[in-house]
C-alpha cells in the first residue's frame, strides 16, 4: 500500500460523468431534449459537465485571477474578513471537518452569498443564511467588483438549467421562478494547497468525502484535476476538469424536494499536485423561506419532512464548520 492508496480514485472515460451540451436550451425543440437529458442524467448518477453554456470565457479568467491574487494576500489581510457565523468572509485552514471525516480539510474559503445590505428586511427580521456579504474592500478592492459578474451569470445559469430539470421532472419551465427571485446564491472562492507528506500520514482530503447541501452546484475547477467522485457501484472515479465547461451537481435539498427521485452524489477533493488548486463552486440555492416539500414532485410516499431552505442549510453548515462550535 502506498501513502495515497487512502485517496485512490479511477480514471474513467468522460462518458461515465456525462458531457451535456445545453446550447440548444434556447430553441424549442433543443429545450426538450437538453431537459430529458438533464433528467435522465440527475436520476442515475446526479453529476454531470455542462458545455455550450454562455458564460464568457473573460469572465471565468476575471474570477479565476481575483481569486488567486485574495488568497495570496498575507494571513492578517484575510482575518480582517474572517468567516463569521452567517456563513460570509474568509475561512482560514483546519475551519472545515466535514460530518464522517477523520481530520480537517486542507483548504481556505472565501464564502459570499445574495448581495444584500443591513436594511434589508429579511436582514432585519433574522432569516436564516440572509446576511450582508463581508467583502474585503479595504484589503481587496478587486474582489466584488471581479467576482460579481461571474456570480451573477452563473446564478443565471443556474435558472436555465432548474427550468430544464423541472421540465423534465413534468412541471412548468417556470416551477422554480419564484424561489429564485432573490436567492440564497451561495459562494465559496477555494484554495487548496499541494497536500503536506502530514497531510497524506494523516489521511486528510481537500475536501473530505460529502454530498453538497443545497439544490444544484455548478463547479468551475481549475485544470489541476483532485476532483472524485462515487459512482454507482461505490467506486471513487476521477471528475478531470474539461475546457470550457462546468461540473454540475444535484445537491442534497434538490434530492429530498424530489422525494429522492434526482441524486445527490458524494464527492472529495484532495490535490495531489505540486501547486495549488482553485475552484469556484457557486450553490444555487433558492430563497431561505422557500419551503422544500417533496409533494411537490411525487405522488410516491413521502419519504423527508418539509423545511425551508435556510433551515435546512444553516443546520448543516453548524455540523460542518468551526466558527459554529464556541
Amino acid at each position: 500500500m502506498t501513502k495515497n492508496d487512502f485517496a485512490s480514485a479511477k480514471s474513467i472515460s468522460f462518458d461515465k460523468i456525462p458531457i451535456i451540451d445545453i446550447s440548444e436550451i434556447y430553441t424549442k425543440n433543443g429545450f426538450e431534449k437538453v431537459a430529458n437529458e438533464l433528467v435522465q442524467t440527475a436520476r442515475s448518477i446526479g453529476f454531470f459537465y455542462i458545455k455550450g453554456h454562455g458564460v464568457s470565457l473573460d469572465l471565468i479568467t476575471q474570477a479565476f485571477k481575483a481569486s488567486k491574487m485574495f488568497f495570496e494576500l498575507p494571513l492578517e489581510k484575510k482575518a480582517s474578513i474572517k468567516v463569521d457565523v452567517n456563513q460570509r468572509g474568509w475561512m482560514g485552514k483546519g475551519m472545515t471537518k466535514l460530518e464522517g471525516a477523520k481530520t480537517h480539510d486542507s483548504k481556505e474559503v472565501f464564502f459570499w452569498g445574495w448581495d444584500v445590505d443591513s436594511s434589508d428586511q429579511d436582514v432585519v427580521d433574522g432569516v436564516p443564511m440572509v446576511f450582508p456579504n463581508q467583502w474585503p474592500d479595504q484589503v481587496a478592492p478587486f474582489l466584488r467588483t471581479d467576482i460579481l459578474p461571474y456570480y451573477n451569470a452563473i446564478i443565471e445559469l443556474g435558472r436555465i438549467v432548474l427550468s430544464a430539470l423541472s421540465y423534465g421532472l413534468g412541471k412548468p419551465k417556470d416551477f422554480f421562478d419564484a424561489a429564485y427571485k432573490k436567492p440564497l446564491g451561495r459562494g465559496q472562492l477555494v484554495y487548496y494547497p499541494p497536500m503536506s507528506s502530514k497531510d497524506l500520514k494523516e489521511h486528510r482530503f481537500g475536501a473530505a468525502s460529502h454530498t453538497d447541501f443545497g439544490v444544484l452546484t455548478i463547479l468551475l475547477q481549475d485544470m489541476q484535476g483532485g476532483l472524485q467522485v462515487l459512482n454507482q457501484n461505490d467506486e471513487w472515479i476521477e471528475a478531470p476538469p474539461i475546457e470550457n465547461s462546468f461540473v454540475c451537481n444535484i445537491g442534497d435539498l434538490l434530492e429530498r424536494w424530489t422525494n429522492g427521485d434526482l441524486k445527490s452524489t458524494k464527492h472529495r477533493v484532495i490535490n495531489l499536485n505540486k501547486s495549488a488548486r482553485y475552484s469556484i463552486p457557486i450553490f444555487c440555492d433558492p430563497a431561505s423561506q422557500t419551503i422544500i416539500d417533496p409533494n411537490d414532485f411525487s405522488l410516491s410516499k413521502i419519504k423527508y419532512e418539509k423545511i425551508t431552505a435556510g433551515e435546512h442549510i444553516s443546520n448543516r453548515n453548524k455540523k460542518n464548520f468551526k466558527q459554529y462550535k464556541v
